[in-house]
């Protein structure tokens, strides 16, 4: 039976020039040879991108893969659990492997099992003595996911696990290849997950387990990250490692992204990674037409996310055992001495921040900070002198930042009115104050200040001569 638009074509004829010039394909639109350049060509056009992957959607919606197929393509193994199946990935990298200029055996936890200092970078304090803890019960994780909106309805179609074990690193990847297992994969990566110490993530507080935990709560489900300490190594990775850079407004912004880092740090520079933006779109393919072979790469990139992961956090958890001599640039020790200072180390903190002023590679600014966080701890610990000698070098820092100088007038006006008794030179720091303060509320408590500083020199100056 012909459409109506058949008959209608039959009845008013082709437009001129348009595919149908001579007489209409029988059959329909759909006939099995079409007019050439349409878009169900056998043949696609050469020479663009989106003709090559139009070919590749229609090459995999024609010859769909099989199981066996997409367990070669990313060279797994099926494991099925209440009649779901799921693919998971194994990987070992022995001692040897070298990851940019760094040897895995480098990154690998002391003989007693995990770095003592190691909670510091969670923000904790550090422990008084060791703990005794198996290498691979550091658990490190990583999720490629449907999106980055979070909520019900993102899910991560992806689970990398990694952990430590007899001097190699292992990896472990959970592939979702259909919705109505994510159940079954969900259970499985908890039984993986039971035996962890501490769980380790790059930006996990704020996005991987809160999505994981929430696919757990979805299917009711207890989540085994619930009562794990969690260091997420974003937070110290920022402090100690952030990369300035320029933006499109000429504004200043910083960077710490894992790749950037693996550069930084390892010397390792990924080859045809593909791009963070691209991973859904290389899901949704394979459930729309069943190919594989676009998440080969995504798989590859979430094992480098998790084999740098694991060397950060142990560069990172080696240079807080080593002390502030660990640190090779000012950022590094200033960053060191904050960890140092949310766990408790105050005398550690304070080598680090004298460290960081110290280094001529930073520039004025990261020195102001350093001087600043060394006169702040300083006065924490009563030792006042060295909170003003550190102030009145930041004072004569040539491009000290405004809010830092504003600080740094007021502490030594305070310190020399109340603790010193010079007040002549805390008037002078006082008049330092207002001229670089625009806040009209610290202005005024500013002239106030310099009001009571004038009647006390005004008093001091009447009562020798009420004495004679």
């Amino acid at each position: 039976m012909t459409s109506f638009s058949d008959r209608l074509r039959g009845v008013i004829g082709p437009p001129k020039g348009g595919p149908y010039e001579t007489e209409p394909p029988k059959g329909g639109p759909y006939e099995t040879e079409p007019p050439k350049g349409g878009p169900y060509e056998t043949e696609p056009p050469k020479g663009g991108r989106h003709e090559s992957e139009r070919g590749a959607r229609l090459d995999a919606l024609q010859h769909p893969a099989t199981d066996d197929a997409i367990a070669d393509v990313l060279d797994g193994q099926w494991h099925e659990r209440d009649g779901q199946r799921f693919l998971v990935v194994d990987r070992t990298y022995v001692p040897g492997y070298r990851h940019g200029s760094m040897v895995l055996a480098d990154g690998l936890p002391p003989s007693e099992g995990v770095w003592p200092r190691l909670s510091l970078l969670s923000g904790n304090a550090a422990p008084s003595h060791p703990r005794t803890v198996a290498p691979s019960h550091l658990f490190f994780i990583d999720l490629e996911t449907t999106g980055i909106a979070g909520g019900a309805g993102t899910y991560a179609f992806l689970v990398g696990c990694g952990w430590f074990a007899g001097g190699t690193f292992r990896t472990r990847q959970f592939f979702l290849s259909s919705f109505t297992a994510e159940r079954a994969l969900l259970e499985a990566v908890g039984e993986v997950a039971a035996a962890a110490g501490t769980v380790v993530s790059y930006n996990g507080k704020s996005f991987d387990l809160p999505l994981i935990e929430t696919r757990f709560a979805l299917h009711r489900l207890p989540t085994p990250f619930a009562s794990l300490p969690h260091i997420d190594m974003l937070h110290p990775a920022r402090r100690m490692w952030r990369v300035a850079a320029d933006t499109a407004a000429g504004a200043v912004s910083y960077t710490c992204r894992l790749s950037t880092l693996e550069q930084q740090l390892c010397g390792y520079v990924r080859e045809g990674d593909v791009a963070g933006f691209e991973i859904p779109a290389r899901y949704f393919r394979y459930v729309h037409a069943g190919d594989a072979r676009p998440l080969a790469a995504v798989f590859e990139h979430n094992r480098l996310d998790l084999v740098s992961l694991a060397l950060v956090t142990a560069r990172a958890a080696q240079m807080l055992e080593d002390g502030p001599a660990a640190a090779r640039t000012a950022r590094e020790a200033l960053g060191m001495g904050r960890l140092y200072e949310r766990g408790g180390m105050m005398v550690e903190a304070k080598s680090c921040f004298a460290r960081a002023t110290e280094i001529e590679d930073g520039d004025e600014e990261l020195r102001a900070e350093a001087l600043r966080a060394y006169a702040i701890l300083s006065r924490r610990l009563r030792q006042y002198d060295d909170a003003a000698a550190a102030w009145r070098r930041v004072l004569g820092l040539p491009l000290c930042p405004r809010p830092i100088e504003r600080e740094a007038s007021e502490a030594l006006a305070v310190h020399l009115e109340h603790r010193r008794r010079d007040l002549t030179s805390a008037r002078d720091y006082t008049m330092r104050l207002l001229s670089v303060d625009d806040s009209l509320t610290r202005r005024q408590a500013a002239e106030y200040r310099l009001a009571r500083l004038d009647r006390k020199l005004e008093s001091r100056a009447v009562q020798p001569a009420l004495l004679f």
